[in-house]
């Protein structure tokens, strides 16, 4: 697996995987097989995809740990770039069909409506997470500002369950919701357990 993990085609493979929900929306839309509402099915299906990619980003270090694969590791920006790339579909769906791209009447809907806002928010902070994903951003950072930076991501997926969850709402439909809660629940949850256990063998190393 380690092996297969380094091969030169393994990340040329794994963008044609992330593209591949795309590459079917585009087709559902054009062939029209995407409901009655065609509209809202972009904007749900962009938004789902944003919200699974990004529990797949925070689930790519706790995997290189507890399987000892430190490999995974070369995948997580392609990976967090993707889950930037549906979250800016999917807000350019809700513009687009949603709003016909009339930007009073999208500032108007994110200050009326608190789950657009929050969804906003989490875009918002998202962006300069991508635009930091890259090497040359990492060196004129640093280290360890680059790393505070990107622990922006832990807030980005409580406001995006939070987004998920006042949308469902409406519907009194929250199966969903406490499945993705449960699943970057114990993803956030592991990473405090680590956080915390460093800190304390720090502590009895000092």
């Amino acid at each position: 697996m380690r092996k297969l993990l380094l091969h030169p085609a393994a990340k040329p493979v794994l963008f044609a995987l992330c593209l591949l929900p795309f590459a079917w929306l585009v087709y559902a839309a054009a062939a029209d097989q995407l409901g009655a509402n065609p509209q809202e099915a972009l904007v749900r299906a962009t938004g789902d995809w944003a919200l699974r990619f990004l529990c797949i980003v925070l689930a790519v270090t706790p995997l290189r740990v507890l399987t000892h694969t430190p490999q995974l590791a070369r995948f997580r920006r392609m990976l967090g770039l993707f889950m930037y790339f549906y979250a800016v579909v999917h807000l350019l769906s809700y513009s687009w069909f949603d709003q016909g791209f009339y930007f009073d009447e999208i500032a108007k809907d994110i200050a009326k409506r608190p789950f657009i806002l929050v969804g906003f928010s989490a875009w918002l902070l998202l962006t300069p997470l991508a635009l930091t994903s890259f090497n040359r951003a990492i060196k004129a950072l640093g280290a360890r500002r680059w790393q505070a930076l990107h622990r922006l991501v832990y807030a980005v997926a409580g406001l995006a369950v939070l987004h998920f969850f006042w949308m469902r709402a409406g519907k009194n439909n929250f199966a969903e919701v406490w499945v993705y809660a449960a699943i970057l629940g114990g993803l956030l949850g592991w990473r405090a357990w680590q956080f915390m256990a460093k800190k304390a063998s720090s502590q009895r190393g000092s």
